[in-house]
């Protein structure tokens, strides 16, 4: 049982570290959430 575990617990972190799924959610959209609503026009002057 000890030895079950100990593959199981090595696989998560294998799969987890490789795991190259996207995010549904896009980079720009969270810069975008982040920024601050007055650098926009501090940007723009």
């Amino acid at each position: 049982m000890k030895t079950l575990q100990k593959f199981a617990s090595v696989h998560a972190n294998i799969h987890d570290h490789f795991s190259l799924e996207r995010h549904l959610i896009d980079r720009d959209t969270y810069k975008h959430a982040a920024q601050p609503p007055w650098l926009s026009q501090v940007l723009a002057s």
